[in-house]
């Protein structure tokens, strides 16, 4: 992850934070698992995953959590 990720990742746990939500990167390590590197949302007050969970866990990058968080 680059410098310019992390920081973009930064700001996405903030808007989701501010939504309710929490941002959560899967913690594998390693690069030939499928859900390495993605992301899941889940909502704070009832731990429960809102984006990301299908097709399996942690599918979403972090474009999709952009796109997910800044919807109408």
């Amino acid at each position: 992850m680059t410098d310019e990720d992390k920081v973009r990742a930064n700001r996405l746990r903030r808007a989701a934070a501010r939504q309710g939500l929490q941002l959560i990167k899967s913690r594998r390590r390693d690069p030939r698992a499928l859900d390495y590197g993605g992301w899941m949302i889940t909502e704070i007050s009832t731990n429960t995953v809102v984006a990301g969970a299908t097709p399996r866990e942690f599918s979403m990058s972090l474009d999709d959590v952009e796109a997910y968080l800044t919807r109408e």
